[in-house]
């Protein structure tokens, strides 16, 4: 059986406090390959920090995108617990390196329904949506990302891109000052990705990278975007993998197209 990496739980160099708490069958292990993001160049990139009360400290978590003024993306797996507290989330936006200063409250967490707490990633359907206590303004540096078309698939081949503050190889935590890591990935046509992870791969799942070229630990959560018709969309969030861009063993992305009406159901009942 492989041992699946599900990718949270960043080890930022010792600066930032982490965690381990992996279930049974998987190995929790960044952005591999990559160099450091701009100021400004992914402004829906955010940061999840969650609060442990065993350990009473905040933790940076995962990775997230604004797909909204006040809704982020994210893994399922992401979100510790039978029922989250709201209370001990909080998103970082806007920011190239770790930083609790300035985070946003979360007021709701949405975890898909067809996620599995027991399955975890691997199950399909590891996304979830959290509700920020207030809109944001746009800036320079903070704005949403798209969301793809319901129909088009991304090609195999296209160049796509990941970010994350992940380890930037396996069991290799990114160095201070911790800067967001980018990092240019290939879409991997479904049936190859088949080939190589067996039906594990579910129809919700996208995958994306090259040997040496993909997201690792602590990059769960965050984008896969794609340039579409000039506009950045997002079409996959960060979920699994087999260690991290071992040749033949792509990232496993959550497929956006495959949860549009469940994130719209949800961005645009409650208010």
């Amino acid at each position: 059986m492989l041992w699946l990496l599900v990718l949270t739980l960043p080890c930022l160099g010792g600066s930032v406090p982490v965690t381990s708490d992996p279930g049974p069958g998987t190995e929790l292990v960044g952005i591999v390959g990559g160099h450091d993001a701009s100021n400004g160049a992914w402004p829906w990139q955010v940061g999840l920090w969650v609060f442990f009360p065993t350990k009473n400290q905040w933790i940076l978590f995962c990775g997230g995108s604004l797909i909204h003024p006040q809704w982020v993306l994210t893994a399922a797996h992401c979100i510790p617990g039978r029922i989250p507290v709201p209370q001990h989330f909080k998103v970082q936006l806007g920011r190239v390196r770790p930083s609790f200063i300035g985070s946003v409250r979360v007021a709701r967490i949405i975890r898909h329904p067809e996620y599995s707490l027991k399955e975890g990633a691997v199950g399909g359907a590891d996304v979830a949506l959290l509700k920020l206590e207030a809109s944001v303004r746009p800036s320079n540096l903070v704005r949403w990302i798209s969301l793809p078309p319901a129909s088009p698939t991304v090609p195999p081949g296209t160049r796509c891109w990941v970010t994350g503050w992940g380890d930037i190889a396996y069991t290799e935590p990114l160095p201070p000052p911790h800067n967001l890591q980018e990092v240019e990935v290939p879409i991997v046509a479904d049936e190859i990705c088949r080939q190589r992870y067996g039906k594990v791969i579910k129809d919700d799942m996208l995958c994306a990278g090259s040997p040496g070229r993909a997201s690792c630990q602590g990059d769960s959560g965050g984008p896969l975007v794609c340039k579409w018709r000039d506009t950045w969309v997002q079409v996959g969030v960060v979920s699994w993998a087999y260690r991290c861009g071992l040749p033949g063993f792509p990232g496993v992305n959550a497929r956006v197209t495959s949860f549009l009406p469940w994130i719209r159901h949800h961005i645009h009942s409650s208010h």
